[in-house]
Protein backbone atom coordinates (compact mmCIF):
# COMPACT_ATOMS: atom_id res chain seq x y z
CA UNK A 1 0.00 0.00 0.00
CA UNK A 2 1.51 3.70 -0.59
CA UNK A 3 0.36 6.62 1.23
CA UNK A 4 -1.28 7.91 -1.49
CA UNK A 5 -3.46 5.17 -1.21
CA UNK A 6 -5.17 6.39 2.49
CA UNK A 7 -6.19 9.57 3.61
CA UNK A 8 -4.85 10.95 6.94
CA UNK A 9 -7.71 11.61 8.51
CA UNK A 10 -8.15 7.99 8.50
CA UNK A 11 -5.74 6.97 10.41
CA UNK A 12 -6.67 9.85 12.66
CA UNK A 13 -9.72 7.82 12.91
CA UNK A 14 -8.00 4.47 13.34
CA UNK A 15 -6.36 5.53 15.99
CA UNK A 16 -8.86 6.98 18.10
CA UNK A 17 -10.53 3.77 17.86
CA UNK A 18 -7.61 2.15 19.26
CA UNK A 19 -8.35 4.52 22.81
CA UNK A 20 -12.11 4.69 22.59
CA UNK A 21 -13.26 1.48 21.27
CA UNK A 22 -16.72 2.79 21.04
CA UNK A 23 -17.64 3.76 17.63
CA UNK A 24 -20.13 6.31 19.45
CA UNK A 25 -16.94 7.67 21.44
CA UNK A 26 -14.44 8.37 18.80
CA UNK A 27 -17.37 10.15 16.82
CA UNK A 28 -17.98 12.39 19.90
CA UNK A 29 -14.18 12.85 20.41
CA UNK A 30 -13.67 13.35 16.52
CA UNK A 31 -16.59 15.70 16.31
CA UNK A 32 -18.00 13.89 13.72
CA UNK A 33 -21.40 11.48 13.11
CA UNK A 34 -21.67 7.62 13.91
CA UNK A 35 -21.96 7.42 10.18
CA UNK A 36 -19.29 9.25 9.03
CA UNK A 37 -16.96 6.96 11.81
CA UNK A 38 -18.86 3.60 10.28
CA UNK A 39 -17.84 4.38 6.58
CA UNK A 40 -14.34 5.48 7.50
CA UNK A 41 -13.97 2.30 9.13
CA UNK A 42 -15.47 -0.15 6.36
CA UNK A 43 -12.96 1.83 3.90
CA UNK A 44 -10.27 0.99 5.93
CA UNK A 45 -11.23 -2.60 6.11
CA UNK A 46 -11.36 -2.61 2.26
CA UNK A 47 -7.65 -0.99 2.28
CA UNK A 48 -6.66 -2.83 4.86
CA UNK A 49 -8.11 -6.77 4.27
CA UNK A 50 -8.91 -6.88 7.47
CA UNK A 51 -11.82 -6.40 9.82
CA UNK A 52 -9.19 -3.99 12.83
CA UNK A 53 -12.25 -4.22 14.93
CA UNK A 54 -14.38 -6.42 16.02
CA UNK A 55 -17.47 -5.47 18.17
CA UNK A 56 -18.03 -7.18 21.66
CA UNK A 57 -19.72 -6.58 24.47
CA UNK A 58 -16.89 -4.44 25.99
CA UNK A 59 -16.25 -2.32 22.57
CA UNK A 60 -14.69 -2.50 19.80
CA UNK A 61 -11.44 -4.73 20.24
CA UNK A 62 -8.70 -4.14 17.80
CA UNK A 63 -7.64 -7.47 15.78
CA UNK A 64 -4.01 -9.16 15.95
CA UNK A 65 -3.45 -6.71 12.41
CA UNK A 66 -4.62 -3.12 14.11
CA UNK A 67 -2.47 -4.04 17.19
CA UNK A 68 0.81 -4.51 14.87
CA UNK A 69 -0.33 -1.26 13.09
CA UNK A 70 -0.82 1.16 16.46
CA UNK A 71 2.52 1.44 17.35
CA UNK A 72 3.55 3.11 13.89
CA UNK A 73 0.45 4.85 13.17
CA UNK A 74 0.60 6.31 16.93
CA UNK A 75 3.99 7.28 16.34
CA UNK A 76 3.68 8.74 12.59
CA UNK A 77 0.80 10.38 13.69
CA UNK A 78 2.72 12.17 17.05
CA UNK A 79 5.94 13.62 15.18
CA UNK A 80 3.64 15.09 12.28
CA UNK A 81 1.49 16.84 15.53
CA UNK A 82 4.58 17.85 16.94
CA UNK A 83 6.09 19.13 13.49
CA UNK A 84 2.87 21.02 12.78
CA UNK A 85 2.62 22.66 16.17
CA UNK A 86 6.41 23.96 16.95
CA UNK A 87 5.44 27.29 17.05
CA UNK A 88 3.35 26.76 20.19
CA UNK A 89 6.09 27.35 22.83
CA UNK A 90 5.96 26.21 26.47
CA UNK A 91 8.73 27.63 28.86
CA UNK A 92 8.64 24.99 31.91
CA UNK A 93 11.05 27.33 33.79
CA UNK A 94 7.63 29.58 34.12
CA UNK A 95 5.27 26.85 35.31
CA UNK A 96 4.15 26.83 38.92
CA UNK A 97 2.37 23.58 38.95
CA UNK A 98 2.16 20.08 41.08
CA UNK A 99 3.26 16.91 39.54
CA UNK A 100 2.38 13.42 40.50
CA UNK A 101 3.68 10.21 38.75
CA UNK A 102 2.52 6.96 39.69
CA UNK A 103 4.99 4.63 40.24
CA UNK A 104 6.17 1.26 42.62
CA UNK A 105 9.27 1.39 45.01
CA UNK A 106 11.44 -0.07 42.05
CA UNK A 107 10.69 3.56 40.15
CA UNK A 108 11.26 5.61 43.16
CA UNK A 109 14.45 4.32 43.81
CA UNK A 110 15.47 4.50 40.05
CA UNK A 111 13.45 7.13 38.82
CA UNK A 112 13.53 9.86 41.45
CA UNK A 113 17.06 11.23 41.91
CA UNK A 114 17.52 12.13 38.50
CA UNK A 115 14.23 13.49 37.64
CA UNK A 116 14.24 15.66 40.79
CA UNK A 117 17.28 17.10 40.10
CA UNK A 118 16.28 17.92 35.88
CA UNK A 119 12.98 19.45 37.63
CA UNK A 120 15.13 21.56 39.59
CA UNK A 121 17.17 22.49 36.71
CA UNK A 122 14.60 23.25 34.33
CA UNK A 123 11.31 23.99 36.13
CA UNK A 124 11.85 25.28 39.71
CA UNK A 125 8.34 25.54 39.98
CA UNK A 126 6.96 21.89 39.74
CA UNK A 127 7.10 20.21 42.83
CA UNK A 128 6.94 16.77 42.50
CA UNK A 129 4.72 13.61 43.95
CA UNK A 130 4.24 10.28 43.36
CA UNK A 131 1.58 7.45 44.29
CA UNK A 132 1.88 4.16 44.45
CA UNK A 133 0.55 2.32 41.63
CA UNK A 134 -1.15 -0.54 43.40
CA UNK A 135 -2.45 1.36 46.08
CA UNK A 136 -4.19 3.46 43.98
CA UNK A 137 -7.27 3.32 41.55
CA UNK A 138 -4.87 4.88 38.83
CA UNK A 139 -7.52 4.33 35.78
CA UNK A 140 -9.79 6.76 37.33
CA UNK A 141 -7.22 9.24 38.96
CA UNK A 142 -5.18 9.29 35.32
CA UNK A 143 -8.83 10.02 33.45
CA UNK A 144 -9.58 12.62 36.37
CA UNK A 145 -6.09 14.25 36.17
CA UNK A 146 -5.34 13.60 39.20
CA UNK A 147 -2.11 11.35 38.22
CA UNK A 148 -0.28 12.95 35.06
CA UNK A 149 1.91 9.86 34.20
CA UNK A 150 2.23 6.34 35.02
CA UNK A 151 5.83 4.30 34.70
CA UNK A 152 5.94 0.57 35.45
CA UNK A 153 4.97 -2.76 33.70
CA UNK A 154 1.52 -1.79 34.53
CA UNK A 155 -0.76 -4.26 32.36
CA UNK A 156 -4.26 -2.75 33.78
CA UNK A 157 -4.05 0.23 31.85
CA UNK A 158 -5.71 -0.77 28.75
CA UNK A 159 -8.39 1.16 26.86
CA UNK A 160 -8.52 5.24 26.91
CA UNK A 161 -4.40 5.08 27.66
CA UNK A 162 -0.89 5.56 25.80
CA UNK A 163 1.98 4.10 26.32
CA UNK A 164 5.90 4.55 25.34
CA UNK A 165 8.16 2.20 26.41
CA UNK A 166 11.37 3.28 28.37
CA UNK A 167 13.45 0.28 28.33
CA UNK A 168 13.73 -3.27 28.32
CA UNK A 169 15.48 -4.93 31.51
CA UNK A 170 16.70 -8.72 32.39
CA UNK A 171 15.90 -10.08 35.95
CA UNK A 172 19.43 -10.32 37.83
CA UNK A 173 20.28 -12.37 41.23
CA UNK A 174 21.48 -9.51 43.84
CA UNK A 175 23.60 -10.30 47.18
CA UNK A 176 26.44 -8.95 48.95
CA UNK A 177 29.95 -8.45 48.20
CA UNK A 178 31.93 -11.20 49.62
CA UNK A 179 28.73 -13.69 49.44
CA UNK A 180 29.88 -17.33 48.81
CA UNK A 181 28.40 -16.65 45.55
CA UNK A 182 30.20 -13.54 44.42
CA UNK A 183 32.34 -15.02 41.89
CA UNK A 184 32.21 -15.06 38.18
CA UNK A 185 29.14 -17.20 37.41
CA UNK A 186 25.99 -18.22 39.65
CA UNK A 187 25.14 -21.65 38.29
CA UNK A 188 20.91 -23.15 38.50
CA UNK A 189 22.50 -25.74 41.13
CA UNK A 190 23.84 -22.68 43.52
CA UNK A 191 20.70 -20.63 43.19
CA UNK A 192 18.74 -23.84 44.41
CA UNK A 193 20.84 -24.24 47.49
CA UNK A 194 20.91 -19.86 48.44
CA UNK A 195 18.75 -18.96 50.75
CA UNK A 196 16.23 -16.41 49.01
CA UNK A 197 14.48 -13.23 49.92
CA UNK A 198 11.24 -12.78 47.94
CA UNK A 199 9.27 -9.45 47.42
CA UNK A 200 5.44 -9.90 46.45
CA UNK A 201 4.89 -7.35 44.16
CA UNK A 202 0.97 -7.71 43.34
CA UNK A 203 -0.31 -5.73 40.08
CA UNK A 204 3.02 -4.39 39.33
CA UNK A 205 3.96 -7.24 36.79
CA UNK A 206 6.68 -7.45 38.67
CA UNK A 207 5.36 -10.67 40.63
CA UNK A 208 4.83 -12.87 37.83
CA UNK A 209 8.63 -13.42 38.09
CA UNK A 210 7.92 -16.30 41.07
CA UNK A 211 5.50 -17.53 38.81
CA UNK A 212 8.24 -18.28 35.93
CA UNK A 213 10.25 -19.56 38.61
CA UNK A 214 8.09 -21.77 39.48
CA UNK A 215 7.29 -23.36 36.37
CA UNK A 216 11.00 -23.41 35.66
CA UNK A 217 10.65 -26.35 38.39
CA UNK A 218 13.03 -25.06 40.64
CA UNK A 219 12.01 -24.58 44.74
CA UNK A 220 13.61 -21.92 46.48
CA UNK A 221 14.38 -21.75 50.04
CA UNK A 222 12.91 -18.74 51.04
CA UNK A 223 14.19 -17.07 54.50
CA UNK A 224 12.36 -14.50 54.55
CA UNK A 225 9.18 -12.49 52.20
CA UNK A 226 8.28 -9.11 52.06
CA UNK A 227 5.61 -6.95 50.24
CA UNK A 228 7.85 -3.85 48.84
CA UNK A 229 11.34 -2.93 47.93
CA UNK A 230 12.74 -0.63 49.80
CA UNK A 231 14.23 -2.77 52.20
CA UNK A 232 15.82 -5.14 49.73
CA UNK A 233 19.13 -2.95 50.14
CA UNK A 234 19.34 -2.73 53.73
CA UNK A 235 18.30 -6.72 54.62
CA UNK A 236 20.93 -8.20 51.52
CA UNK A 237 23.75 -6.20 53.22
CA UNK A 238 23.31 -7.67 56.22
CA UNK A 239 22.60 -11.68 55.41
CA UNK A 240 23.31 -14.10 53.00
CA UNK A 241 20.43 -14.09 51.42
CA UNK A 242 19.70 -13.39 47.14
CA UNK A 243 16.71 -11.79 45.95
CA UNK A 244 15.95 -11.76 42.61
CA UNK A 245 15.47 -8.31 41.04
CA UNK A 246 15.45 -6.14 37.75
CA UNK A 247 18.76 -5.00 36.54
CA UNK A 248 18.49 -0.99 37.21
CA UNK A 249 17.62 -1.71 40.93
CA UNK A 250 20.22 -3.94 41.12
CA UNK A 251 22.57 -0.60 39.72
CA UNK A 252 21.60 1.61 42.17
CA UNK A 253 21.71 -0.46 45.42
CA UNK A 254 24.91 -2.22 44.78
CA UNK A 255 26.70 1.19 45.65
CA UNK A 256 25.05 2.54 48.34
CA UNK A 257 24.67 -1.12 50.28
CA UNK A 258 28.02 -2.13 49.40
CA UNK A 259 26.03 -5.21 47.17
CA UNK A 260 26.70 -6.84 43.61
CA UNK A 261 24.72 -9.17 40.96
CA UNK A 262 24.99 -11.72 38.33
CA UNK A 263 23.39 -13.18 35.77
CA UNK A 264 20.06 -15.16 36.52
CA UNK A 265 20.54 -18.79 36.08
CA UNK A 266 17.03 -19.14 35.12
CA UNK A 267 15.79 -18.35 31.38
CA UNK A 268 13.72 -15.62 32.84
CA UNK A 269 11.80 -12.80 29.70
CA UNK A 270 13.29 -9.23 29.89
CA UNK A 271 10.52 -7.32 31.43
CA UNK A 272 8.96 -3.52 29.34
CA UNK A 273 9.30 -1.10 31.52
CA UNK A 274 6.44 1.87 29.86
CA UNK A 275 5.44 5.45 30.71
CA UNK A 276 1.53 5.74 30.12
CA UNK A 277 -0.77 8.74 29.92
CA UNK A 278 -4.28 9.67 29.48
CA UNK A 279 -5.57 10.39 26.24
CA UNK A 280 -6.92 13.43 27.28
CA UNK A 281 -3.90 14.95 27.86
CA UNK A 282 -1.87 13.78 25.10
CA UNK A 283 -1.75 16.61 22.99
CA UNK A 284 -0.80 18.93 26.05
CA UNK A 285 2.02 20.96 25.88
CA UNK A 286 3.09 20.60 29.41
CA UNK A 287 2.52 16.71 29.36
CA UNK A 288 4.02 16.75 26.57
CA UNK A 289 7.41 18.36 28.03
CA UNK A 290 6.90 16.34 30.84
CA UNK A 291 6.98 13.01 28.80
CA UNK A 292 9.55 14.00 26.74
CA UNK A 293 11.67 15.10 30.35
CA UNK A 294 11.24 11.12 31.20
CA UNK A 295 12.02 10.03 27.92
CA UNK A 296 14.96 11.86 27.70
CA UNK A 297 16.77 10.56 31.00
CA UNK A 298 15.43 7.15 31.18
CA UNK A 299 14.30 6.01 27.32
CA UNK A 300 16.74 3.12 25.93
CA UNK A 301 15.33 4.19 22.45
CA UNK A 302 14.86 7.36 21.29
CA UNK A 303 13.27 6.47 18.56
CA UNK A 304 10.34 4.23 20.05
CA UNK A 305 6.98 5.03 19.06
CA UNK A 306 4.32 5.34 21.25
CA UNK A 307 0.52 3.88 20.72
CA UNK A 308 -2.35 3.03 22.82
CA UNK A 309 -2.65 -0.37 24.56
CA UNK A 310 -3.62 -3.49 23.41
CA UNK A 311 -6.21 -5.36 25.13
CA UNK A 312 -4.09 -7.29 27.82
CA UNK A 313 -1.03 -4.58 27.65
CA UNK A 314 -1.31 -1.57 25.54
CA UNK A 315 0.09 -2.29 22.12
Amino acid sequence: MELSDIDLNQLVLFQQLMVDRHVSKAAENLGLTQPAVSNTLAKLRRQFGDDLFVRTPTGMMPTPFAEQLAEPIGYALGMIHSGLNQHSRFDPASVRRSVTIGMTDIGEIVFLPALVERLRQEAPGVSLSTVRTTTTNLRDDMEAGKVDLAIGPLPQLKAGFFQRRLFRQRYVCLFRKGHALDRKRMTLADFKAAEHLVIVSAGTGHGKVDELIRRAGVERSVRLTVPHFVSVGHLLRRTDMVATVTERLAESLVEPFDLTFRPHPIDLPEIAINVFWHAKVHRSPAHQWLRGVVFDLFGEDKTAGLSPPKSRTPA
